[in-house]
């Protein structure tokens, strides 16, 4: 039975992908591999199970990647920030003839790493990228209602949001402000656009959206994740956007504005005779700050929605597919830490197809994963209570907007 080295893992993400791991059979041995080598020898001895162990490793060191992954059969990336740690990650593994799985949600980085595709191939590795919830558990659904709901497919819209962890760390706060500054694709009519979240373009497509479970009328915007990039690949479609937040609304706004007034920038400015880096005292007040916000608006628990819109026509008429992934008790980490562990072992079980650097709508079956995360998790895929990830909540439109719940 395979052994699997999960990078990143006593992280938000990474420590729910290992406990998901470490209760199945499929492994003989998961290995924590972390920076933070202590905290990963703390999770290791919580779980209490023989199969887990810990390493030191340092996403930016090859030669401590390289020596934590010897070997594995499956390694699972989850250090972030990924425009910054993948490429080098993903290099040392190939490199080592080891299959992958991350949960990469940033674009730019994502169109660098499909250029390492016929390095994989020449290895014999397969490489399976973005498995988490957007981009990851998004594709697959997309996938599925274009190939098993719908007769023509026109439009794929992803929305997502969640909040309430109990911490957040810099590279969050990284990840959000990166997700503001560069360039935002998103693929409408039929060809891959590109807007800037702070101007006209960007801000005409803000929009709100009601989640299950969640709440409604929440205000939602563009993400340059990686699903308007590669679905148009597989899929025949005229459009794919992404647009999400991050709750309370009062939070999002305040990490909003700071990147919007350029305290993102990396620049030192002279305060006082003292080099200040704009950066460092964003990420420093926005963290401070959370604490206050998350009390003052009554956010004490975690809680999270992704949601999958696929529109296009069946029998001739007009027709859409909602599905939502939803949870009134978990977020971040359970949402992303639990797809992306179905991804390993659905690579362990063979079911991962192909060799090459892989988005999943390329190399997974779609039932192969509802199945397995609704064995795993023991969900009712009806389910609507939201109590945790695992379960898709499915609803169709027809063409008077009659709303009709359904089970897949």
């Amino acid at each position: 039975m395979p052994r699997v080295v999960v990078l990143g893992g006593c992280g938000a993400v990474g420590s729910v992908a290992v406990e998901t791991l470490a209760g199945q059979d499929l492994f003989t041995e998961v290995v924590i591999g972390d920076h933070a080598v202590e905290k990963a020898q703390q999770l290791a001895k919580r779980i209490g199970s023989p199969k887990i162990s810990a390493v030191f490793v340092d996403a930016l060191e090859p030669e401590t990647v390289r020596k934590a992954i010897a070997g594995a059969d499956v390694v699972l990336n989850c250090i972030g920030p990924f425009y910054s740690t993948v490429k080098p990650v993903l290099s040392v593994v190939i490199g080592a003839g080891i299959n992958y799985v991350d949960i990469c949600d940033d674009v730019d980085v994502t169109l660098e790493i499909l250029d390492m595709d016929a390095e994989a191939r020449a290895k014999g590795v397969t490489a399976l990228i973005g498995m988490g919830s957007s981009p990851g558990a998004t594709n697959l659904l997309a996938r599925l209602a274009y190939e098993t709901l719908l007769d023509e497919t026109d439009a794929i819209d992803i929305f997502h949001t969640h909040g309430g962890e109990a911490v957040e760390g810099e590279g969050v706060i990284g990840h959000r402000f990166h997700c503001m500054s560069i360039d935002i694709p998103m693929y409408l009519d039929g060809r891959l656009a590109r807007v800037r979240y702070f101007e006209p373009d960007g801000m005409a497509l803000r929009q709100t959206f009601d989640f299950p479970v969640v709440g409604k009328d929440i205000p939602i915007y563009p993400y340059p994740h990686p699903e308007q990039v590669t679905l148009p690949r597989y899929l025949k479609l005229r459009q794919v956007t992404n647009k999400g937040s991050v709750l309370p609304n009062e939070y999002y706004n305040l990490i909003r504005d700071l990147c919007g007034l350029g305290l993102a920038g990396t620049d030192p400015v002279e305060v006082k005779g003292l080099p200040v880096v704009p950066y460092d005292f964003a990420v420093a007040y926005i963290l401070r700050e959370r604490e206050r916000i998350l009390k003052e608006t009554g956010f004490t628990r975690p809680c999270g929605c992704c949601s999958v819109i696929a529109r296009g026509r069946k029998d001739g008429a007009p027709r859409e597919y909602r599905f939502h992934m939803a949870s009134r008790s978990q977020a971040l980490g359970e949402g992303t830490g639990i797809p992306a562990a179905m991804g390993v072992m659905l690579m362990a079980m063979g079911k991962v197809s192909g060799t090459g650097v892989l988005p999943p709508e390329a190399c997974i079956d779609p039932m192969d994963f509802v199945s397995l995360i609704s064995k795993v998790m023991k969900l009712d895929a009806r389910k609507e209570d939201g109590d945790a990830f695992g379960g898709v909540i499915v609803e169709m439109v027809d063409e008077k907007g009659v709303v009709t719940k359904l089970d897949i």
